[in-house]
């Protein structure tokens, strides 16, 4: 007796993104604002990091308000209702509840009725760990279209005593539209890990140790200090200028594309110090746009990559239909790179 085979689900041959949208918070914290927490200068945060503001979210600008907003912009510009939207996905690092995933609640408000809806932590790599996730959705016949989310409100995460890291990170939230394609438009995700260097960037300490302090405002002891982020800037930034050029030129190489094909190099925005190294390290020549958002708006983590992508676009940098290398990388240690085609 022939056993029964489970009927293979179909999908797209290819997928890409239709459309991209982000969300900045109103509040600009210039360089100025941040040398009155710490003992440094603008010049020295500038040569440093290339940043001279960034944007911290207020009271109204939660995690799912900004995703909302963003997803928005992205929705519309690729030309779906919410519900036609298959799935959500959502990076974030910075969402403070446990459970449930911020996701439900942002595609609840959207209006993507029953899709499975889903949060994903890895850090600044996030968005591109989302975009593989999505594209293989889409792909296998998970869904027609998701929506992948980068947001982070590091805000709520920044110890402004800490002169390493009180000027780097900014609040915002970053949206893609991820649907089926009859060319390829997003090449091989070339994604990692390192654990052996997961302390060079973390939390100051876990929730349960930091939730086990005694309670000042109940006077049984000392102030609560709220967890926040840590990191070995020397061991992050050699790691990210020599293992990073070579992740990126993977990436190009598994798609069959050279860096002078390329109409932008979007790269995470931890720096602009390694921004410019690798640059340097790819041979990128000078006619390619490179994204530096970061000066404006900080190290946003996930939405990163996706507000710049987006700020690319509407400033005429870059155009739709454009090949562009991504690349994130952060907290992890975790990598995530791909030749896409521009929205």
């Amino acid at each position: 007796m022939t056993k029964p085979q489970i009927r293979p689900a179909t999908g797209a041959q290819y997928s890409r993104i239709h459309g991209v949208g982000g969300y900045r918070p109103v509040r600009v914290i210039p360089n100025s604002e941040v040398l009155e927490w710490i003992d440094s200068s603008d010049e020295w945060i500038r040569t440093r990091s290339g940043i001279a503001e960034r944007r911290w979210a207020g009271p109204e600008e939660s995690v799912a308000e900004m995703s909302v907003q963003a997803a928005g912009k992205a929705i519309a510009q690729a030309g779906i209702t919410p519900e036609q939207i298959g799935g959500v996905i959502v990076s974030t690092v910075s969402h403070l509840k446990q459970t449930p995933a911020i996701a439900t609640e942002i595609a609840q408000r959207l209006g993507c009725g029953t899709a499975p809806a889903f949060d994903i932590s890895a850090a600044c790599a996030g968005f591109g760990y989302g975009l593989g996730l999505a594209d293989g959705m889409v792909r296998g016949g998970n869904a027609e279209y998701v929506l992948v989310i980068g947001v982070e409100r590091l805000s709520d995460l920044t110890d402004k005593s800490d002169r390493s890291t009180a000027f780097i990170f900014g609040d915002g939230a970053g949206a893609a539209i991820v649907g089926p394609s009859n060319t390829p438009g997003i090449g091989k995700l070339i994604w990692g890990s390192d654990g052996s260097q997961a302390d060079v960037i973390s939390q100051t300490q876990a929730w349960d140790t930091a939730f086990a302090k005694p309670d000042a405002i109940n006077g049984q002891g000392e102030e609560q200090k709220w967890p926040a982020l840590r990191m070995d800037g020397q061991p992050v930034f050699r790691w990210a200028v020599w293992e990073m050029a070579k992740v990126a030129q993977q990436a190009l190489d598994a798609a069959g594309i050279t860096a002078d094909q390329l109409g932008a190099f979007i790269p995470h925005q931890a720096n602009m110090r390694i921004t410019d190294a690798m640059i340097k390290a790819l041979k990128l020549p000078a006619s390619v746009p490179v994204a530096r958002d970061i000066a404006e708006t900080g190290n946003t983590s996930a939405a990163s990559i996706p507000l710049a992508m987006e700020r690319m676009l509407e400033s005429g940098e870059a155009h739709s239909g454009d090949l562009a290398l991504i690349i994130g990388f952060g907290a992890g240690l975790v990598y995530a790179a791909a030749v896409v085609t521009l929205p």
